[in-house]
């Protein structure tokens, strides 16, 4: 189908094109005209910028008209239908032969190339060459473009001036008073095949009803003109047999119905239609007047200021049963909102519905950075999650930004649908670009936002997140892209030796403002948040200070080791410049039990833990927790807060609180306890509980009925029964997660204990390949070994791990490491065959 439509946005890679009625359509931009797609494919595979490539934004203005085509029409997830346009003149001229050609037609073309003495422009007419004079383009040029040139990809209204060689030549003009004054006639054979929306032609009234007018033009064609394209000054006095000037708005391709208007703005060629004041769209208007009813349209209405609006007729009521028609009879009032403008229609679209009245965004205008905004989960994709805040405006929470941790896995958080409160980082109207966070932490900050360098005033607190940690310090980011940063030196009270191990990319922190020059852009900040010298007597301040702190269960800090003691760590919390004083039970220093110990070992005094979990805070006794699968849970919201959440078939992450001869108690984070009976613990036959876990164990464990008079959760612990169902996944995820914290403890050794020893297990992984000299073999078949490489640790082989091998003291092998034991500084390695080849 062919229309005429009116530019009314343009992007990066489209036009959103206004269409008659108040549709709305876009054209992709490759589908501009032949030469500016071979540019952007010429582009895309060179990988660098071309000079003679210019965005849209460079060549379309909104309010421009032009000539479009119908290419699909599909219906959007929400139910709402896209209408996908292209304005390549191959496409909109596709009706149009060469022997068609006649001087005076007015058509649409693209420029395709720029030439010395001119310009080649595209008209999609096979087999003809058309060319525009410079000298027929000078006006045009000095009026539109402001002297600028014209650019391949330009769209333009051109008028035939010659024709040669029976249409294989044609020369044009874009000359402003030409386009204006043309028009369509007779003489220049134009057939419903090539007919073309935006001419304007002479046109007889045929008839006149309600619902508008039949005309006939060009002799042998009739058109008709609806209610909305009726010339408002003259609406009531047409009359049979009047003649009057029209332009052509659409062709239906099959039923060849033509549309026009009678509107003013549309019959000079080359002009464009009225638009509304930017103030204008959203405004509530009190007492709008009813001008008609159409009970299978909508109804047109008055407004305060005397221009007129229409009204769908879904937008008339809250839904249809609600509708009543004797409420819309000519003189009668009604509350509305502008909630759009229809260029092509010059006439305002307005809504009566009061969700609509009261809505507190309707366009992306009213969303200001750091507002909290309600939503529902549209679409998940990898760069982030879709949120839908009405039905005309959604946003982009990009996955950095989907929780306080980084979600491996957000599908299992949120499902399409879910309600969402979110916090507006950034938002463009101009570019409809809406980012928003789901950090808890910013969404429910109550400290001021930083939306630009002028908002950052010296000694102002509040929240940011970091997006880059290095040698030098934290770089972190606030609303509208604002960002500081953090030298090394303030990143904390304590030194800090390496921040990336310290802080991650995405965690949520306060800081304050030290310094900002808004002219730069530079922003200097510090993660101390008070200057005060700390108080000759910690002991006295510490109580009042832990009475005045309140940790929510989940809260992520950073603590400082004070002491060791036989059970855990005694901490303090850096965010509070170290008067919150707390402790990390040594079960929960790991989700791996062998590790709990080993970190125990060998961190010291003073040493900085980040990212520490609050899973108990009963005032004066704060219990942290650094267990990774404990953490992700509660971030990721895999938890119950109440008995009254558990249901059945649940999986929960927990950890052993406390073992029975009958069966293990697992806690869960917010207190929540249940039982695994014996029958349920493993997949093996239970003799000793004893034997299959101990107390501060990571487990999953399956909900498998509760009791809701007695309080009482049982539990399954099977490992069959326990899987999420991608087992391969979690374990390598476990197992990840292992090498990573084995990776920690080999950096913690690297600084303690005797040199030689921490050098040696530092350097010693699983599957590494030693020169090893036999130093003893047992009566048990097990053998003792030496080397300078394993300095001061026992290095044993079982006599499975000697393979088929008879070997003496003093014999040199090689020898390929299974485990190593850094508490015990035991080394287990093994000499067979076939693990050596591997």
């Amino acid at each position: 189908m062919l229309l005429l439509g009116c530019i009314k946005e343009v992007s990066d890679y489209e036009l959103v094109i206004s269409l008659p009625n108040g549709l709305s359509g876009f054209v992709p931009v490759t589908q501009i005209s032949d030469a500016y797609s071979k540019m952007l494919s010429k582009q895309v595979a060179q990988g660098e910028l071309l000079e003679d490539l210019n965005s849209l934004s460079d060549m379309y203005s909104p309010g421009t008209l032009v000539r479009c085509i119908v290419t699909s029409v599909e219906k959007s997830a929400d139910g709402r239908r896209s209408i996908k346009l292209s304005i390549d003149p191959k496409k909109v001229n596709k009706g149009l032969t060469a022997s068609a050609l006649v001087s005076g037609m007015l058509l649409s073309g693209i420029v395709s190339s720029v030439e010395d003495h001119g310009y080649l422009i595209d008209i999609g007419v096979s087999g003809t060459h058309a060319f525009l004079p410079r000298q027929k383009a000078q006006n045009y040029i000095k009026a539109v473009k402001r002297g600028l040139d014209m650019k391949i990809g330009q769209n333009l209204n051109c008028v035939i001036v010659e024709v040669k060689n029976e249409g294989r030549v044609v020369r044009l003009s874009v000359d402003r008073s030409d386009v204006a004054a043309s028009l369509a006639t007779e003489r220049q054979n134009w057939t419903l095949s090539n007919l073309l929306p935006g001419l304007v032609v002479k046109a007889r009234v045929q008839k006149v009803a309600p619902l508008g007018i039949k005309v006939s033009f060009l002799s042998s064609f009739t058109g008709i003109v609806d209610f909305m394209h009726m010339d408002p000054e003259k609406s009531m006095n047409y009359s049979p047999d009047q003649v009057i000037k029209a332009c052509i708005l659409s062709i239906h391709p099959t039923s060849k119905v033509v549309r026009l208007t009678l509107r003013q703005a549309f019959l000079h060629p080359g002009g464009s239609p009225n638009q509304l004041s930017n103030d204008r769209m959203g405004a509530v208007v009190e007492e709008s007047t009813v001008k008609a009813f159409y009970k299978q349209f909508g109804a047109v209405f008055e407004l305060d200021d005397g221009t007129l609006a229409f009204a769908r007729l879904k937008h008339l009521s809250k839904t249809r049963k609600s509708f009543k028609p004797g409420a819309f009879k000519t003189g009668c009032k009604h509350k509305c909102r502008i909630i759009d403008y229809s260029l092509m229609d010059e006439m305002c679209i307005v809504s009566l519905k009061y969700q609509i009245i009261e809505a507190r965004f309707l366009q992306y205008q009213d969303i200001h950075t750091g507002d909290v905004v309600q939503g529902k989960v549209f679409a998940l994709k990898p760069i982030g999650m879709q949120v839908k805040v009405t039905d005309g405006i959604k946003g982009l929470v990009p996955s950095m930004h989907l929780a306080d941790v980084i979600l491996k896995q957000p599908e299992k958080k949120y499902n399409i649908g879910d309600e969402v409160r979110c916090r507006v980082l950034e938002c463009s109207p101009a570019g409809k670009k809406l980012i928003l966070t789901l950090k808890k932490s910013l969404v429910q900050s109550k400290l001021p936002v930083f939306s630009s360098y002028e908002d950052a005033k010296p000694g102002l607190i509040t929240h940011g997140f970091v997006v880059c940690a290095r040698e030098f310090g934290c770089i972190v980011k606030f609303y509208n892209d604002v960002k500081g940063l953090v030298p090394k030196n303030e990143l904390s009270s304590e030194p800090i030796s390496c921040p990336d191990k310290v802080f991650h990319e995405g965690q949520v922190v306060k800081v304050m403002v030290l310094k900002c020059e808004p002219q730069q852009e530079r922003l200097l900040l510090s993660f101390r948040l008070s200057s005060k010298p700390a108080p000759e007597d910690k002991k006295e301040c510490t109580p009042k200070k832990k009475q005045e702190v309140k940790y929510q269960i989940g809260e992520m800090v950073d603590v400082k080791v004070l002491k060791k003691k036989d059970n855990g760590l005694e901490v303090s919390v850096l965010e509070d410049e170290g008067n919150v004083i707390a402790s990390i039970p040594t079960v929960h220093l790991s989700d791996f039990v062998a590790n709990c110990k080993l970190l125990w070992h060998c961190l010291q005094e003073g040493d900085v833990l980040p990212r520490v979990m609050c899973l108990h805070d009963k005032g004066e006794h704060i219990i942290l927790s650094r267990k990774s699968a404990v953490i992700s849970a509660v971030q990721e919201e895999q938890v119950v807060r109440s008995f009254s959440e558990i249901q059945p078939g649940m999986l929960l992450t927990g950890y052993v609180r406390n073992m029975m001869p009958f069966g293990v108690f697992v806690e869960f984070p917010y207190g929540v306890t249940g039982l695994a009976p014996k029958v349920s613990m493993s997949d093996k036959f239970v003799t000793d509980t004893k034997d299959h876990f101990v107390v501060g164990q990571t487990v999953i464990a399956k909900v498998m009925s509760t009791d809701e008079e007695k309080q009482r959760v049982l539990l399954n612990l099977k490992l069959s029964e326990c899987s999420s169902g991608d087992s391969a996944a979690e374990s390598f995820a476990l197992l990840n997660q292992y090498f990573k914290e084995m990776k920690e403890i080999r950096n913690l050794l690297r600084r303690r204990g005797e040199p030689s020893v921490a050098r040696g297990l530092c350097e010693l992984m699983p599957g590494k390949e030693l020169q090893l000299v036999v130093q003893d073999v047992k009566e048990d078949g097990s053998a003792l070994f030496s080397g300078s490489c394993v300095t001061g640790l026992t290095v044993t082989a079982t006599r499975y791990h000697l393979g088929d091998k008879n070997i003496v003291p003093g014999e040199k092998t090689k020898a390929l490491v299974l485990h190593v034991d850094a508490l015990t500084s035991k080394v287990y390695v093994s000499l067979r065959e076939e693990l050596l080849k591997q």
